[in-house]
C-alpha cells in the first residue's frame, strides 16, 4: 500500500472549537495511506510571503500527531514550526483555507504545485464557488437572474420578492432581502432607491433569486464527498430572521435527504468531479410547492462533518476519510 505526505493549507485564526479541520486532521492521519500531515496557516507571520504577498516558496509548517485539537491561542500551528523550503516536497495538498481569498493566490499555488494533486482543485473552486455557477442548474433552482445593473434588478424584482447575492460572497455576508421598496439587509431595513445608490459597478454582476416563503423551515446542508452523500443537516433561521446561516444565529438539527435533492446530487456531483472537486456542500431550501430546491453550492473549505456524524450517529468522519484517500491514490497513479 503506498503512502502519502499530505500538507494542509489553513488558517487558524479563523477557527473555533466547531472548526471541522482537527477531527478531520485526526482521522486522515489515522488512515494506512497516510505518512505524515503538515499544515501550514496563513496567519503565521512568517507565512505571509506564500499566502499574502504570492512571492515565496518557503513555509513555516507543523507536523500533526494523534493530540491535534483546536487551541484558541493558536500555539500549536505556530510554536516550533519547522521550515519548508518548497511545497514541492510534499505528494498532496488539501486546502482548507476561509475566504476571502487573495487575488491571485490560486494562480500562484497552481504554478508552485501540481493542481491535479490539490484538493479541492484551485481552478475548480474559482469556477465553482461563485453563485454565478447555479446558472448551470437553473431547473433545480428557484426563478434566478445574474444581474448586471440597477435596472436588471428592478426588472426582476417586479415579479416576485428576491433575494440578492454577491457572486463571491460568504458566510450570509452581503446578501439581502428586497420586497418591493423594501431592503432588508442583515437586521437593518431600508428604502429600495437608498439601497440602489450604494451600488457601485464593482457590485455587479449580482445573482438575484426569488425569495422562497418557506425560508423558515430551514437550509438543508448536504455533504457530498466524491459523489456520494455522507450526511446531511437543516439549518434553522433565528427568531425573526429570514437567514439560515448559523454564523447570523441559526441553529442545526438532524434531517434526511429527499428524492429531489438526490436528483440534484446525481447532476451537480459529475461536473464538479470533472472540475477537480472531490468535497462540497450543497444548500437547499424547501420551495414554495413543498418540494427542496437548489440555493447553494460549496466548494472551498467544506465544513460539518463532526457535527453531522453527531447529528445522526452515522461514522461521516470515517467515511469521508476513506473517500479522501481512495481519491488521491488514484489522482497519484493516474
Amino acid at each position: 500500500m503506498s503512502t502519502y505526505r499530505l500538507l494542509i493549507l489553513t488558517d487558524h485564526a479563523t477557527h473555533s472549537k466547531e472548526n471541522s479541520l482537527y477531527a478531520i486532521g485526526r482521522h486522515l492521519l489515522g488512515h494506512p495511506n497516510c505518512e505524515r500531515i503538515d499544515i501550514a496557516s496563513r496567519s503565521h507571520p512568517l507565512n505571509q510571503g506564500f499566502f499574502k504577498h504570492l512571492n515565496s516558496r518557503k513555509l513555516w509548517v507543523k507536523t500533526i500527531d494523534a493530540s491535534f485539537d483546536f487551541d484558541p491561542s493558536g500555539r500549536q500551528l505556530i510554536e516550533d514550526a519547522q521550515h519548508l523550503q518548497d511545497v514541492s516536497n510534499y505528494d498532496f495538498i488539501f486546502l482548507r483555507l476561509p475566504r476571502p481569498i487573495p487575488k491571485g493566490f490560486f494562480e500562484f499555488l497552481e504554478k508552485r504545485f501540481n493542481p491535479q494533486r490539490i484538493v479541492n482543485r484551485p481552478s475548480g473552486i474559482q469556477e465553482t464557488g461563485s453563485k454565478a455557477f447555479l446558472l448551470n442548474f437553473q431547473e433545480h433552482c428557484p426563478p434566478i437572474q445574474l444581474c448586471y445593473s440597477i435596472q436588471d434588478i428592478e426588472d426582476f424584482k417586479q415579479n416576485f420578492t428576491i433575494v440578492l447575492k454577491p457572486i463571491e460572497s460568504y458566510g450570509g455576508k452581503g446578501i439581502c432581502k428586497v420586497d418591493g421598496e423594501k431592503v432588508w439587509e442583515g437586521n437593518s431595513v431600508m428604502e429600495w432607491k437608498t439601497y440602489a445608490q450604494q451600488l457601485t459597478p464593482q457590485d455587479f454582476p449580482i445573482l438575484a433569486m426569488q425569495f422562497l416563503k418557506n425560508v423558515h423551515l430551514g437550509d438543508k446542508r448536504i455533504l457530498v464527498v466524491n459523489g456520494e452523500v455522507l450526511g446531511t443537516s437543516l439549518r434553522l433561521p433565528a427568531k425573526d430572521s429570514w437567514m439560515c446561516n448559523v454564523a447570523q444565529g441559526g441553529s442545526s438539527v438532524q434531517t434526511t435527504i429527499t428524492p429531489e435533492e438526490m436528483e440534484m446530487v446525481k447532476k451537480v456531483s459529475p461536473l464538479l468531479i470533472q472540475k477537480g472537486i472531490l468535497i462540497f456542500g450543497m444548500d437547499t431550501l424547501t420551495g414554495d410547492d413543498g418540494k427542496r430546491v437548489l440555493s447553494e453550492i460549496n466548494t472551498l473549505s467544506i465544513g460539518g462533518f463532526p457535527q453531522i456524524q453527531q447529528l445522526s450517529g452515522k461514522p461521516v468522519l470515517s467515511r469521508m476519510t476513506e473517500l479522501f484517500w481512495q481519491y488521491l491514490d488514484r489522482q497519484y497513479w493516474s
